[in-house]
């Protein structure tokens, strides 16, 4: 009995990253309601002290995994692309990402789904503000008038998250590689456009 207690002991043991990345699978997964320490405790093979000993409760747990997300699919993001200087270089690198089938976007939809969340729904406000007033500075730096690269970066943004609820109908109409591809630049080109130019 001692040597296997000392083994399930050594397995009881939960950093605070990987309590924030089993909350996030389960999101991705089940949704935000899958965030529940009894089950993921269950799971992961470790007590719900482990949970406790890094959050507070759930709502501490839930920030920590909501601020981690944030964190990876917004500043990371935009810090990886200040090396790039032409802003319209910029724009396509974040246009090709978002339209990259291969990417898991699980957890985003999720969270727009609990968008009335109590927690859920400040974190998507800045969120969607931050990336909007990234992309918005891109149009700027690229010619547009702030009007005209407000309303820009309103139609990328909506277009992305057009494309993120439509994917698997998108796999099905652009089911070729030469397909995707094509569609992937006459979104580059659409969205790209330089400004307008004078009567």
């Amino acid at each position: 009995m001692g040597s296997s207690a000392r083994r399930r002991g050594k397995s009881r043991a939960l950093g605070a990253a990987d309590g924030v990345a089993a909350a996030l699978e389960a999101i991705r997964k089940d949704g935000i309601e899958a965030v529940a320490v009894e089950p993921l405790a269950r799971k992961l093979r470790v007590t719900k002290g482990s949970f406790y000993w890094h959050f507070t409760d759930r709502d501490a747990w839930l920030t920590a995994a909501l601020r981690r997300w944030e964190e990876l699919e917004t500043e990371a993001i935009i810090a990886g692309l200040a090396c790039v200087d032409d802003p319209g270089e910029r724009l396509k690198l974040l246009l090709m990402d978002i339209t990259d089938p291969s990417r898991d976007y699980g957890v985003e939809l999720a969270l727009f789904r609990a968008g009335d969340h109590r927690l859920v729904r400040p974190v998507l406000r800045r969120v969607v503000a931050r990336r909007m007033a990234y992309v918005e500075e891109c149009y700027r730096a690229l010619g547009l008038t702030g009007a005209e690269a407000r309303r820009r970066a309103f139609l990328a943004y909506t277009a992305y998250v057009g494309f993120l609820h439509l994917r698997p109908e998108a796999a099905k109409l652009l089911s070729s590689g030469e397909e995707l591809a094509a569609f992937r630049q006459h979104v580059i080109d659409t969205l790209i456009a330089g400004p307008p130019k004078p009567g």
